[in-house]
């Protein structure tokens, strides 16, 4: 098993240290997504609290990994479904922490 490693990444405007033995790329690309996913939920709706945003970006993403899987189109959805819960019970935990 890989040794867990740091990976910082910019969501929303906030830096999170993500703690996990991943690809560091393939963190950086997953919040990427949701970084660019939030973006466009907040320019969309004009909502200016974040909770509200970070579910509604949730939602999206998982709607578009929902009906890849329904078209077979990618048969790692739930595994791309996975990392990124992983992703933010990570950033969470360390949030948590750091309070």
């Amino acid at each position: 098993m890989a040794a867990k490693r740091t990976v910082p990444v910019q969501i929303f405007g906030q830096e999170f240290r993500i703690r996990s033995d991943g690809d560091p790329a393939r963190i950086r690309r997953a919040a990427a997504l949701v970084d660019e996913t939030m973006a466009r939920v907040r320019a969309r709706t004009g909502s200016a609290d974040t909770l509200d945003v970070a579910v509604l970006a949730a939602l999206n993403i998982a709607h578009r990994l929902l009906l890849q899987g329904a078209h077979g189109e990618a048969p790692s959805a739930t595994a791309d479904l996975g990392a990124l819960i992983h992703l933010v019970e990570s950033a969470l935990a360390e949030d948590a922490a750091a309070s």
